[in-house]
């Protein structure tokens, strides 16, 4: 773990000399962590709070105490405003106490749920109940700090409203949040004294700082036993052929790798629709069910977004064995029996992103080294034509170079059996064909009893047919290049649409984390209510499925002369636009890769249309021509 440590003496003298000495402190300890400038709101909140808390402390007795503050939770970007580490007062034991700093002044129930709160004034609304947002953090420590696994009593959490009185946040007292943590108000102070002092003495927390701050972090027995029993009641899926060979296989390997202290790296390699992420799932939960350390991650912040509801639906705490790429740069070695790498196609060069200082970026390793050494048994599950962004390196000659580096041994699977895009192999291939991916030439497709294309002649007519497959209760959705800008919503909350062909417009699907204007967010566009109104891109339609695939060709993939030709002066990516980083020859590769991925996502059939008039012809021609003359 991670965060800038004062004891509280040193807290109370560096407020008492001035507010903007901890201020700046804590400023660049974010930029040391990368997280990138203090915007104002946090300096704001920081020379709010922390004269109270320093005050408080103080009153309490609590010299001794050791402060953590804006303390990174192990593995994800989330912090934690304050954790207090000490002697219990009674036990003798490490004892922390983490507290959220609120700055309200009043705060209302949420009417439709007791889990939310109205914030008069706040950026966001609604606000999550700040006592469930600390149970959160209590339960997340709980559940991956090592030297908290064992302890129920060794960590509690409060939230603390200073500037807000009980009245004017008595209606959150009164809804059922069902949370466990209290809430102490500024005009109840001393309650506050008094509940810390039950769970901390004066005693020097400086070991327990130390304990904590260089825990082992890997996910506990007891989260494990829930992973297991949640993935079970979801678990609805039968492993066929290569399937359940990958899944033995990896299970032999853990075996192996507890047994004789021996480390492998596997690889299961498939197309969309040969199972990848159904083999993951079934490898969570029963690894889980074993006891085993694992976690599942991936480079896609929709699919994991997506999976976390899923297999983690009736327990919040289960969605966090459900990582990303970039959060185990500093894991420790080997802390993991296995570590599930889903969607491996998406692995970046590195874990730096821009706010990555200059030195931590110059001295970073190859992400694909950092999740090497994150387990030992590492599992890459990946489609290697499904690279659609520069810097993304998850193909299978990469991860064998660099575990033929290390002297690691690399099991293969290669799935070959299809089960999207109806179990149909020759749709598969077809489309590989077609973007010359594979082969020698496109080749002719026919409609299957399993799965139908359709060419149109444009966008109206690619989403009525589409709606009329919704009004038969099957799902579909649009996606399509990108070539068109793509707007923030607009400050009355209506998207902007951004997908002009013609006289049709089509908003993109959101890019944040909140419905807007009952569109969904970003992450569950393939899979929430609401989604079929916009069109998606890439990076939010892959890893998923629908029924039905509605894809718009942009213009830049035209077929011209006998040949694809790539324009990239008509693709809006932002990673596309420089020729430094992305050559020709490299952006062909990958709006090839982008299409192959847009035309791979249905189950039962796709509705294509392309705004080039002799692209469409040529599409038209090959997909259920007429049956040459007999004779």
């Amino acid at each position: 773990m991670h965060a800038l440590r004062r004891s509280a003496i040193e807290l109370a003298a560096e407020v008492d000399a001035g507010p903007s000495i901890i201020e700046e402190h804590l400023a660049r300890f974010l930029h040391h962590e990368g997280v990138g400038a203090a915007n104002e709101g946090e300096r704001r909140s920081w020379r709010s709070s922390l004269p109270v808390l320093a005050n408080d402390l103080r009153e309490a007795g609590l010299d001794g105490v050791h402060v953590l503050l804006e303390a990174r939770l192990p593995l994800t970007s989330k912090r934690a405003d304050v954790i207090l580490a000490g002697v219990h007062p009674r036990t003798g034991r490490n004892s922390y106490v983490v507290l959220e700093l609120k700055q309200w002044s009043s705060a209302r129930a949420w009417p439709e749920s007791s889990g939310l709160v109205d914030v008069p004034g706040a950026p966001y609304r609604p606000a999550l109940h700040p006592a469930l947002q600390v149970d959160g953090y209590v339960d997340y420590l709980r559940d991956f700090v090592r030297v908290l696994a064992d302890d129920d009593e060794a960590v509690r959490g409060a939230a603390y409203l200073h500037n807000a009185s009980e009245a004017s946040v008595a209606d959150l007292r009164r809804a059922e949040s069902g949370a466990r943590s209290p809430i102490f108000t500024g005009n109840r102070r001393g309650e506050l004294h008094d509940w810390l002092r039950s769970r901390l003495s004066s005693e020097s927390g400086a070991r327990a700082a130390d304990d904590l701050l260089t825990s082992q972090i890997a996910p506990s027995r007891q989260l494990l036993s829930v992973a297991a029993q949640e993935v079970r009641e979801r678990e609805h899926f039968v492993l066929l052929d290569e399937q359940r060979v990958a899944y033995e296989l990896v299970l032999a390997e853990v075996r192996r790798a507890r047994e004789a202290n021996h480390k492998t790296a596997v690889v299961i390699a498939g197309g969309p629709g040969s199972g990848k992420s159904v083999i993951a799932l079934s490898l969570l939960g029963e690894l889980a069910r074993q006891g085993r350390t694992v976690m599942h991650a991936t480079g896609s912040r929709s699919f994991t977004q997506t999976l976390r509801q899923v297999a983690g639906k009736g327990s919040p705490r289960t969605r966090n064995l459900f990582a990303y790429f970039n959060s185990f740069m500093s894991a420790e070695k080997n802390g993991l029996d296995v570590l599930i790498l889903d969607e491996a196609h998406r692995l970046r060069v590195t874990s730096v992103n821009r706010y990555t200082r200059k030195e931590v970026r110059a001295a970073a390793r190859p992400q694909i080294e950092e999740l090497f050494d994150a387990a030992r048994v590492p599992v890459f599950l990946l489609d290697q034509f499904q690279v659609v962004r520069p810097g993304e390196m998850g193909s299978v000659p990469e991860i064998e170079q660099h575990a033929a580096a290390r002297g690691l041994q690399v099991r293969h699977v290669d799935l070959n059996a299809q089960f999207r895009a109806g179990g149909s192999d020759a749709y598969l291939d077809w489309v590989l064909r077609l973007l010359g991916l594979r082969g020698e030439g496109a080749v002719a497709w026919y409609d299957e009893d399993r799965f139908s294309v359709e060419v149109v002649d444009t966008p109206e007519q690619l989403e009525e047919r589409l709606q009329a497959q919704l009004d038969k209760g099957l799902n579909a959705r649009m996606t399509a290049g990108y070539c068109w800008p793509w707007s923030d919503p607009r400050p009355d909350g209506t998207l902007v649409d951004d997908v002009v062909i013609g006289t049709w417009r089509r908003p993109w699907n959101l890019r944040g984390d909140r419905s807007v204007g009952g569109a969904p967010p970003s992450a569950l566009w393939a899979t929430g209510e609401g989604g079929f109104g916009q069109v998606g891109c890439v990076y939010t339609a892959q890893g998923f499925e629908y029924s039905w695939n509605g894809v718009i060709l942009g213009p830049d993939l035209v077929w011209r002369d006998g040949q694809w030709v790539a324009q990239r002066e008509h693709n809006k990516d932002p990673d596309f636009r420089s020729r430094k980083s992305v050559d020709d020859a490299t952006f062909d590769r990958l709006v090839r890769h982008v299409y192959k991925v847009l035309l791979t996502r249905g189950m039962v059939g796709t509705v294509l249309y392309s705004v080039d008039d002799e692209t469409r012809e040529h599409l038209r021609s090959l997909v259920n021509p007429s049956a040459p003359a007999s004779g």
